[in-house]
């Protein structure tokens, strides 16, 4: 099949809008009012970052006005194409562009810029924003999140096009700066982009050759060109974003090539048209009254006049929009066409676009019993894994080059590789890029269709993050498969043994951390994370062999903590995580034969997922009156809201076998089983403070948040 075929009228439709064209007084004076207003806004607020917007302003003007294809009336149109405005900073342009092309951002919400509760913040908010497809601001990750776009764009066309009918046909167009290339992030996944050959992911570099310490001469000197063309890219140069001919040209060939990403390095003067053109000043303050006037005169505007649009411009991208429009009602009547011909590819095609998983898929996942052998939980989540990628099209994802150490190859045989040459795979070979990963998972779950999964060890994500925190801001549901858990992976010593990560990822809002102790957990495990449409979650899986537990349950996990060994009236609660539990249910057994003691055990997977429920549920799991100790491989950082008394680890850990290095930290039976009778003997036979009951955390919502 061609790539567009004479049947497509979307195909059609883009292609009348990338013939040559003729530019004159009505662009430039919209680009001029792109500047202006980009400039009131920041005025305004008296905070923000005028310079890059008056110097992309030609940039984003050809896009919304020749190029890209959108629906104002439906933001959310399946094949619309994508932007991402990758130096978020910038972001005053975008809102502008959304204003006069028709989206539901007003010239009053553009003079709330960077207010509580308007919906044009300070960086781009993927959630707020009609017409933002993620949150940028942290530089580099915007242009990464486009590959992971530019991924899914490809592997659903592969899926659902068929002859005449181009249903998925849509670019990624990013507008970056100097800061993003200069992130490492960017460059992980520009790499990654090049050898899988994305030929519709488009950049257009914004080179002012200004950051906030001055000139990029002070600390970017590489030739970024042949970076990028080492990388696999072609490089397009254009020597003045001005020249709007040079610049259409630019982004046509950007557009003709099919078989690599493109990279348009354009010549800006940040602040352009202000007396701090080319100034890092430009950059990041408001450009003063006196300097906003004195810029409105340069372009034939009143200088007394703010947030002001012409009757002209307001035509010209009323026309604009009007032609964009016309392009979604194209798409419309070929997807009618296509569900008459195709229904059951296209019931597919809508049930994945609108996030939702095929019926009786937890079905799917496998079941344990406490005779089945001892396996370890990063093993048994292969298993659902695999397991899951027989019928769930949708799930994609990859390693960092750990597959056999993640226990993700199942799922790989199943599926096959996404490779440029094949698409249709659905196994990504991240390669050693843990921060790239993250990131390009943000970007597939933002375009949709997929439910995204990314495995490294535990303490490499740390390496990921900035990515991470992105996938909780932006209520992105990736999957993060996170093996060797704990110090008890052994040998490879601290540097690999992860002690702060779990609290890390657990400080994160809306991250789901879940730490399962058997085979029946990690399923419970998936189910939770599966389900969740807005919440990112990290699966803390152990390299070591764990039993499976009699009392354990998958339903269990989805409360965040169950009891796993009931005792109606006991002396004490244990309560622990993943492989501590089988730890706990033998102190338990060791209190209870040599001590006369009775205790009830406490699994708990996911903090957060517990402390949403009712105070009932949790007086029923934590029992009034007696004391808790808890036990984790971990920092002990955090337990305190729900124990009397911790067991955890406060340094880095060693190198050694597994099981030593345990005894070393004191995860014994002996050693558990000693600190619960001290706990015991501490309060005397006094009931121990409800935990459960104190007023915990204030949590104050914010309006539009």
């Amino acid at each position: 099949m061609s790539k567009r075929s004479n049947g497509d009228a979307g195909g059609d439709a883009k292609r009348a809008r990338a013939a040559p064209v003729e530019f004159g007084p009505a662009d430039e004076e919209a680009v001029n009012t792109i500047r202006v207003l980009s400039a009131d806004m920041v005025q305004a607020a008296n905070s923000g970052h005028p310079g890059a917007p008056m110097g992309c302003a030609p940039m984003a003007h050809m896009l919304w006005k020749e190029f890209m294809t959108y629906s104002p009336s439906n933001p959310n149109w399946f094949a619309r194409d994508r932007f991402v405005l990758s130096n978020g900073h910038a972001c005053a342009l975008q809102y502008v562009m959304l204003h006069l092309t028709g989206y539901n951002v007003s010239m009053d919400d553009l003079k709330s810029f960077r207010q509580v509760g308007s919906i044009t913040p300070g960086h781009p908010e993927n959630f707020m924003t009609d017409g933002v497809e993620v949150c940028t601001g942290p530089l580099g990750q915007g242009i990464s999140q486009a590959v992971g776009m530019a991924i899914v764009e490809r592997h659903l066309a592969s899926l659902f096009n068929r002859p005449d009918f181009d249903i998925v046909d849509n670019y990624t167009w990013v507008i970056c700066g100097d800061g993003c290339l200069q992130e490492g992030v960017s460059g992980e996944t520009g790499s990654l982009a090049g050898h899988l050959k994305l030929g519709k992911l488009i950049v257009l570099y914004d080179d002012n050759s200004i950051t906030i310490d001055g000139d990029t001469d002070l600390s970017f000197t590489e030739d970024v060109k042949m970076r990028y063309e080492s990388y696999g890219w072609q490089v397009i140069e254009v020597a003045d974003v001005n020249d709007l001919p040079a610049l259409h040209a630019a982004v046509a060939e950007a557009k003709a090539c099919e078989d690599k990403p493109s990279m348009i390095k354009i010549k800006t003067k940040i602040g352009h048209g202000s007396a701090l053109e080319g100034s890092a000043k430009a950059h990041g303050s408001p450009l003063g009254p006196d300097n906003v006037a004195a810029m409105k005169r340069k372009f034939g505007m009143d200088p007394e006049a703010s947030f002001a649009v012409s009757a002209g411009v307001t035509s010209t991208y009323a026309a604009i929009t009007a032609r964009a429009e016309e392009a979604y009602n194209a798409w419309c009547g070929l997807f009618e066409r296509y569900t008459a011909q195709y229904p059951d590819l296209a019931a597919d095609y809508n049930r994945r676009m609108n996030g939702n998983l095929k019926d009786g898929w937890e079905n799917l996942l496998p079941t344990f019993k406490p005779e089945d052998p001892a396996i370890a939980t990063r093993k048994t989540s292969g298993a659902c894994l695999a397991k899951l990628g027989t019928q769930m099209d949708e799930l994609i994802g990859g390693s960092a080059d750990l597959t056999p150490s993640n226990g993700t190859g199942d799922f790989q045989k199943h599926t096959g590789d996404f490779q440029a040459s094949s698409p249709i795979g659905r196994y990504l070979r991240f390669g050693v890029r843990e921060h790239g990963m993250s990131a390009i998972a943000n970007g597939m779950a933002a375009y949709g269709g997929v439910r995204p999964f990314v495995a490294t060890f535990l303490n490499f994500i740390g390496y990921a993050l900035g990515a991470v925190r992105v996938s909780s801001l932006s209520r992105f549901p990736v999957l993060y498969i996170a093996t060797h858990d704990s110090i008890f992976l052994g040998e490879d010593g601290p540097t690999h043994q992860p002690v702060e990560m779990l609290e890390t990822c657990r400080c994160l809002p809306n991250m789901q951390v879940i730490r399962p102790a058997d085979g029946k957990e990690t399923s419970g495990a998936y189910i939770a994370a599966l389900r969740s449409k807005t919440s990112p979650t990290v699966l803390a899986l152990t390299r070591q062999n764990l039993p499976q537990l009699a009392g354990s349950s998958a339903e269990g996990v989805l409360r965040g903590a169950y009891v796993i060994l009931a005792e109606a009236d006991p002396s004490i609660v244990l309560v622990a995580s993943g492989s501590e539990v089988s730890l706990c249910l033998d102190a338990a057994k060791d209190l209870k034969d040599n001590h006369g003691l009775r205790v009830r055990v406490v699994s708990m997977p996911c903090m957060s997922m517990f402390d949403a429920q009712s105070l009932g549920y949790k007086l029923s799991v934590f029992k009034e009156g007696p004391p808790i100790l808890s036990v984790e491989a971990s920092s002990p950082a955090g337990w305190a809201k729900y124990s009397h008394m911790q067991i955890g680890i406060t340094r880095y850990g060693v190198s050694g076998k597994g099981g030593s290095v345990g005894e070393a930290f004191g995860f014994t039976v002996a050693n558990v089983s000693a600190n619960a009778r001290r706990l015991i003997d501490h309060f005397g036979g006094a009931a121990a403070p409800c935990l459960a009951k104190l007023p915990g955390a204030v949590h104050t919502p914010v309006l539009g948040h």
